[in-house]
């Protein structure tokens, strides 16, 4: 699964403390994330999604399609 979460998250004005601070997730959590190191739980991407106030799939999406 590949993501747009550092685009999101620039595009806000974010450093990773900030947006994990937000979210009440770890800094490394963001950082793995962007990178595609780790897949998040459905409740975390759908959290993640609803913070950019964007629809789960506009974040997160199969590269495979």
């Amino acid at each position: 699964m590949k993501n747009r979460l550092r685009e999101m998250r620039r595009a806000r004005g974010l450093n990773q403390a900030d947006l994990a601070d937000a979210l009440e997730i770890s800094r490394q959590t963001i950082i793995a994330i962007e990178a595609d190191k780790y897949d998040p739980s459905l409740p975390m991407a759908y959290r993640l999604a609803a913070f950019f106030d964007i629809p789960v799939e506009d974040l997160f999406f199969n590269p495979y399609r």
